[in-house]
């Protein structure tokens, strides 16, 4: 199986990178699932409805999501009525959506896809390891192919939280700073693994939004709106495969596609 993981979306320029990129590289790589952070997919912070069927109607199998979550009042809505969307899952029980589940797409074995929060520097959640490895001991039951993304900002949380499910898990892809990491391995137990896929949309940016407004932020600590910027988009992300019968990763290669207008 090769599975695409599809770095953070920003804003409309993220989603045109997915609509337009994803045909090709599908073809390129030969991919059987697709999963996207879409956390920040509509306006650059937050996700709808809308944007999230966009980014389906794209190809994206699964959109994974992280501190954003409820930045737009319309997640509701999708937390309520959409299987193919999920939330970090160490949100305290009797939280709308799911952290975790499995999909079943035509002649390919069946895929688990998880996604957590870390805590540290970040909004304080439960625990993502002592609910991770309980949840991935429920999933390995069903499917031997599982995928992570980990929705964290500490890059030494990303890395033990890792190897904690080295040989549990098929991929744990970090998500949240934005920036493409060059640490791509797969563990000894098997598991790929990549501190963060990076973003998708503006890199003519900072993090995706406008330069101006932030340094002007940094310089004086006023008020300011950060809009999605527009230019030199780029749909960054990495590619697993992953052997259908142990599900353990044999390749990861990280990949920056450009969108060339």
């Amino acid at each position: 199986m090769n599975l695409l993981f599809i770095g953070d979306i920003v804003g409309e320029p993220g989603r045109r990178a997915v609509r337009m990129l994803l045909p090709a590289l599908r073809e390129k790589y030969q991919l059987d699932f697709v999963v996207a952070n879409g956390e920040n997919s509509a306006g650059g912070s937050g996700i709808t409805p809308r944007t999230a069927g966009e980014i389906f109607d794209a190809g994206v199998n699964v959109i994974t999501s992280g501190d954003h979550l409820w930045d737009q009042k319309e997640v509701g809505e999708l937390l309520a009525n959409e299987t193919r969307f999920l939330r970090p899952l160490n949100y305290p029980a009797g939280t709308p959506g799911q952290g975790a589940a499995l999909y079943q797409l035509p002649n390919l074995p069946p895929v688990a896809v998880l996604n957590a929060q870390g805590r540290t520097f970040m909004p304080v959640l439960e625990n993502p390891f002592l609910l991770a490895r309980e949840d991935v001991e429920r999933l390995r039951k069903l499917t031997s192919i599982i995928f992570v993304d980990f929705h964290a900002e500490a890059t030494s949380e990303k890395i033990a939280f890792a190897r904690m499910l080295d040989g549990q898990v098929s991929a744990v892809v970090g998500t949240h700073t934005h920036v493409q990491t060059a640490d791509e391995q797969i563990f000894p137990g098997g598991t790929a693994f990549l501190s963060d896929a990076g973003f998708t949309g503006p890199q003519e940016s900072i993090l995706g939004r406008e330069i101006e407004p932030i340094i002007k932020r940094f310089l004086w600590n006023t008020p300011q709106r950060f809009e999605v910027a527009k230019k030199r988009i780029v749909l960054h992300g990495a590619v697993i495969q992953i052997d259908d019968t142990t599900g353990k990763a044999l390749k990861i290669q990280r990949i920056a596609e450009p969108l060339l207008d």
